[in-house]
């Protein structure tokens, strides 16, 4: 199985000494979004765990730690933007602490394992086309011995909470015809720069720009790393147009401290403050204890390494990955 850690919240940057202690102690304990007190317990063992992605905005409170690892196959997707306090409220500095951070990060583990994503991208008054082509380049010559992709989206209303969260943020609407524009100019400073680009779960087509559909859960990747293949199926959980493989997340709802007001994982600031005052690093949750009403079932997970592996297939895995 491939753990996600997290798309619901920033582990990384807030949850790291759990996060180890889960991989200690070789499970995690997740409850269900839909049904809290359905929980899962999750088999952490590096024998079912075929790799690990982590999301985070900084990664910095796990990197002394990175060794802990050393029986894991992982990588990064690292959202590296340019929005002021006014939209991601909670971060570091960018050039004090974000940038230098992703450059550790990459010296680590290397820059085939350090994806930059550029997202999510909103336009206003504050933030136009011209602004956003700007901030692209400026972070693309810092990273661009440091990464070898940028992933890029646009801003989706339509997830719970996120309306309510940019009502004061006076959006313009972002037009198909505004996001191929600004896309193409992307898309050639990538280049310049020797990145690939590619867009997550957008319905647009811009492959004439070289800008190709992402696999965020990438089994390439991880096959690469692996030396073997994955037998592995796209992730049906998820939208049509996400190029994800399929994967657990470890993560919870409501829990992230980013403050960042385009976030579809948080619904209630009073939320996210509950929860976050009910973590304790010790615990199986990543928020709270196990109560007499939660009903814990062992997930079923399924090992997708296929080690039996021909010089033929490592070529394919390894110039899938190129693409």
């Amino acid at each position: 199985m491939i753990i996600s850690a997290s798309r619901r919240t920033d582990i990384p940057s807030y949850y790291s000494d759990w996060f180890y202690n889960r991989i200690k102690e070789g499970f995690v304990l997740v409850r269900n979004p839909m049904n809290i007190h359905q929980v899962s317990r999750v088999n952490l063992a590096p024998e079912v765990v075929d790799g690990i992605v982590f999301w985070t905005k900084n990664p910095l409170p796990m990197l002394d730690r990175l060794n802990e690892l050393k029986d894991y196959t992982f990588y990064f997707q690292f959202t590296l933007t340019s929005y002021g306090k006014d939209i991601e409220q909670n971060l570091p500095s960018q050039n004090d602490v974000i940038i230098p951070a992703f450059k550790r990060l990459s010296d680590m583990v290397g820059a085939d394992r350090v994806i930059w994503r550029y997202d999510p991208i909103l336009i206003s008054t504050k933030y136009p086309l011209e602004y956003h082509v700007k901030a692209f380049e400026k972070i693309a010559k810092e990273l661009c011995n440091y990464t070898r992709k940028v992933i890029i989206s646009f801003i989706d209303e339509d997830y719970r909470g996120v309306k309510n969260n940019i009502k004061e943020l006076a959006l313009t609407d972002f037009l198909p015809t505004k996001q191929v524009e600004l896309s193409s100019q992307l898309a050639e400073i990538a280049r310049s720069y020797g990145l690939a680009i590619d867009t997550c779960a957008e319905k647009i087509d811009l492959q004439q720009y070289g800008i190709g559909h992402a696999r965020c859960i990438d089994d390439r990747l991880i096959a690469k790393s692996l030396n073997c293949r994955l037998n592995i199926e796209k992730d049906k959980t998820q939208r049509l147009e996400c190029g994800c493989v399929a994967s657990i997340d470890i993560g919870m709802y409501n829990t992230c401290k980013n403050g960042c007001r385009y976030c579809y994982a948080n619904f209630s600031q009073n939320t996210v403050d509950g929860n976050f005052a009910k973590h304790n690093p010790n615990s199986p949750l990543i928020s709270g204890e196990v109560g007499d009403e939660d009903k814990i079932n062992e997930r079923s997970v399924k090992v997708y390494r296929d080690m039996q592996v021909n010089l033929f297939d490592l070529y394919q895995v390894d110039a899938l990955q190129q693409a």
